[in-house]
Order: structure tokens, then C-alpha cells, then sequence
């Protein structure tokens, strides 16, 4: 008598909502900074570039964490990677909201590093989603988990603004460590256990990071589309808060940070590309985004004069990006189901770099050609971006031969 393999568990949506809930914690903690710079150059008497500097603290440990920690969702019980990540994150918004009670700005800085390096959890549990999915459903499975992930980045500026007005700019690090707290303790009565796909030492998974890149040529197509076309979102969101602040429009920070929301319509784009990856069309919905990325540039330039082009520009562009981004994830998990946790590494590490360029060359764009500049760099890279999808479509058409 033969033994039998168990079935391997199925997520059903309410486990997925959990997860994508989680995603948005996790990642959303890296930007809740971002509008309360000024009030923490107040509070704990440091000059606003000390205060500033906690965002490329938050940007740089974050991509630490996906190199070196996302990896290891292929040699470890995952559901024991991500409860623990997430206590560890939660561990280092304590921290942060400590330093506004102590005064002491190198408690925040440490509190910003361990929450950034530790909030790679979500980038585990993308993966997660596309291997515990339905047959046939991991484009829905994995749009539906980064749905979440995204709305949390946009959505933690605004809130992490409210709870500042309401309990001062440390509320925000209280709260969220409690219920990134709360959220680890419901993900462990709701994910599957999930044996280490690779069961091999450390150095050999990271070893095989390089070798992934080298065997998979759509791995490197797919990651600079993705890193490509972040970029081409990052110069908006670094020279937004300058125009709508600036003479043409003279916009309240709280006014820009509710700007912002319209951002989440976009993020809901994500599973819609999931669903349309289901269908096997990641193809047509990648170069559908390519040139969407584009025409929001072009509404984005006319959005220099008026908030109403700049809206639908926006809201263009950021659905463009996870039109990209779901397809891409569609087509790399495929490429090693086995190693998907050192997939998304490398691609989510391209993804993140790309984000750093943007900002600096959209920085850049503003300060020397003001906004007909940074829309000119925005639709440059949105080309590069469309360069990078025509090359992926002639490494498949390749294979196909």
C-alpha cells in the first residue's frame, strides 16, 4: 500500500485579505515618516536634513532586507519567516515611538532601520500567495496580496498626518507596531505551514541569486521593466509635493497628502492585472501599461496648469505601474516555481533601485528645468520602459522558436 501525498492547502480570499492587510502594514511603515519630517525636527530638535535622512534610512534598510532576507523564504518554514519578520518590524516601530518620548533621535534612527530591514515580510508573503493559490488563479492570488501592499503605501502618508494632529507624530509608530503585532498573531491561525522549498545552507542560496539571473533572460527583462517603470513613478512622487505646493496651485501639506489617496484607484488596477495574467494575457497587459505610462505623462504636463490634468495623470500612471508590476510577478514566479522567494528577491531589489533613480533624477528635473523638465524625464524613462517590454516580447518569441 502506497502513502499519499497530502494536498497542498489552497488560500481562499479571506486568508488573502489577511495577507494583503498585512502587505500594507508592513510596507506602509517605510513611508509613515515621510509627512512628519517637520514635526520631528521640532519635537527632538535636529535640523531637517538629520530629520530627512530617516527616509533613505527607511529606503536603504528596506532594500538591505530584500537581498538579504527575502531569500530566505526558500530555506525556511515561511509561515515561521513571516511571524517573525513581523514581530521583529513591529519591534522597531516601538523603538520609534519611544524616541518621542525619550528625546533621543538615535532611537528613532534605530527604530527605522529594524522596521525597514524586517518589513521585507510582505516581499515573503507575495510569494506565499502564488504558491498556495487555486489552479489558475496565482495572477488573482498575488494581485490581490499587492492590492493591499500598495494601498498601504499610499494610504500610510495621509493616516500617519491624522493620527500625528490627533496624538502628536509618535502616535503613528504606537499604533502601527500594535497592530503589525495583532496582525502576526491572526496570520499564524490562518497561513499554512510551508516547508523550505530549498532546503540548502545560506551562502548557496545566496550564490544562486546570480545564477537565477544568468539562466532566466525574461528574469532580466522583467526586472528592468519593473525597475524602469518605478522609476518613471518615482520622479513624480519626488517633485509632486513641489508643484502642488508651489505658486500655481499653493496647496496645504494635509490638501497634497489627500492628493495622494487618489493614488489607491490605481493600486486597484493590480488585480485587475492579476486576473487578465490568469487569462494569459500578462503579455498585451504589460505593453498596455508601457504606453499608459506614457499618455499619463503626457496628461501630467498639462497637470502643471491644471489640477484636474494632473489627477487624471496620476491616477493613469500609477495604474500603469501595477499593470507592470502584476504582470511581471505573473511571468517570474513561472520561470522556478522552486525558488520563487530568490525570484522576487532579485526582481523586487531591481524594482526598489529603480525607485531610488527615479527620485534622484526627478529631483534633480525639478531643480534644473522646473516641471516641463521633470515631465520630460518622466517621459523618458516611460520610454525606457517601453524599450525594456518590446525586448521581453523578443525573449519570448525566442523560447517560442
Amino acid at each position: 500500500m502506497t502513502a499519499t501525498t497530502p494536498a497542498q492547502p489552497i488560500l481562499k480570499t479571506p486568508t488573502l485579505l489577511l495577507m494583503a492587510t498585512a502587505c500594507g502594514l508592513c510596507a506602509g511603515a517605510n513611508y509613515f515618516n515621510q509627512p512628519l519630517l517637520n514635526s520631528m525636527a521640532q519635537h527632538l530638535q535636529i535640523s531637517d536634513a538629520k530629520a530627512s535622512s530617516t527616509v533613505t534610512m527607511a529606503q536603504v534598510s528596506y532594500g538591505l532586507g530584500l537581498l538579504f532576507l527575502v531569500p530566505l523564504g526558500d530555506m525556511l518554514e515561511r509561515r515561521r519567516l513571516v511571524l517573525t519578520l513581523m514581530l521583529l518590524a513591529a519591534g522597531g516601530m516601538l523603538l520609534s515611538g519611544l524616541s518621542g518620548l525619550t528625546g533621543s533621535f538615535a532611537l528613532l534612527a534605530a527604530g527605522t532601520l529594524m522596521a525597514g530591514v524586517f518589513s521585507v515580510a510582505a516581499q515573503v508573503l507575495v510569494p506565499m500567495a502564488a504558491s498556495f493559490a487555486a489552479p489558475g488563479s496565482s495572477g488573482r492570488a498575488v494581485g490581490l496580496v499587492m492590492s493591499g501592499l500598495l494601498i498601504g503605501i499610499l494610504a500610510s502618508r495621509s493616516v500617519a498626518g491624522i493620527l500625528s494632529e490627533l496624538g502628536g507624530w509618535s502616535t503613528v509608530y504606537w499604533v502601527g507596531a500594535v497592530c503589525t503585532a495583532l496582525m502576526a498573531v491572526m496570520l499564524a491561525r490562518a497561513l499554512p505551514k510551508a516547508a523550505p522549498a530549498a532546503p540548502v545552507g545560506y551562502g548557496e542560496v545566496m550564490k544562486s541569486l546570480a545564477a537565477l539571473l544568468r539562466q532566466h533572460p525574461r528574469l532580466r527583462s522583467r526586472a528592468l521593466i519593473g525597475g524602469a517603470g518605478f522609476a518613471t513613478v518615482s520622479v513624480l512622487f519626488s517633485s509632486m509635493a513641489l508643484l502642488l505646493g508651489g505658486p500655481n496651485f499653493q496647496l496645504s501639506d494635509l490638501q497634497i497628502g489627500l492628493i495622494g489617496i487618489v493614488g489607491i484607484a490605481g493600486a486597484l488596477m493590480a488585480n485587475v492585472a492579476g486576473r487578465l495574467a490568469d487569462k494569459g494575457m500578462e503579455q498585451a497587459c504589460t505593453l498596455a501599461g508601457a504606453v499608459l505610462m506614457l499618455l499619463g505623462w503626457l496628461a501630467l504636463w498639462l497637470g502643471g496648469s491644471s489640477l484636474w490634468w494632473f489627477l487624471v495623470g496620476m491616477l493613469v500612471v500609477d495604474g500603469a505601474l501595477q499593470a507592470l508590476h502584476i504582470s511581471n510577478q505573473n511571468v517570474i514566479y513561472a520561470l522556478a516555481p522552486q525558488a520563487r522567494s530568490r525570484i522576487n528577491a532579485v526582481y523586487m531589489t531591481t524594482y526598489f533601485m529603480g525607485a531610488s533613480v527615479g527620485s534622484a533624477l526627478g529631483s534633480w528635473a525639478w531643480l534644473s528645468h522646473g516641471w516641463n523638465g521633470t515631465s520630460l524625464m518622466g517621459g523618458l524613462l516611460g520610454l525606457i520602459t517601453l524599450g525594456s517590454v518590446i525586448w521581453d516580447r523578443r525573449l519570448l518569441a525566442r523560447q517560442k522558436l
